[in-house]
């Protein structure tokens, strides 16, 4: 697989940073973020997508962390 284009590179984050906002935006619903979704999932690599999926986790859950809103589950607190 060759190295995506400056250009191909700007449309994935692009279509990323729309996706994300979609997310933030309706974080009751997040169906309404399908087509969305859809786009950035055609303009990236799979292993992009895999690692901004795993990225917007980790960025959402330190968020909730430092701010101290983090509850940790009843299987953690017992162990």
């Amino acid at each position: 697989m060759a190295a995506p284009s400056m250009k191909e590179r700007q449309a994935c984050w692009g279509a990323r940073d729309e996706y994300w906002k979609c997310l933030d935006d309706n974080t009751e619903d997040a169906s309404k973020c399908k087509k969305l979704r859809s786009s950035f999932e055609s303009s990236c690599p799979q292993q992009w997508i895999k690692y901004f999926d795993k990225r917007r986790d980790y960025l959402k859950f330190k968020e909730k962390f430092e701010a101290g809103d983090f509850q940790p589950s009843k299987m953690t607190a017992k162990s």
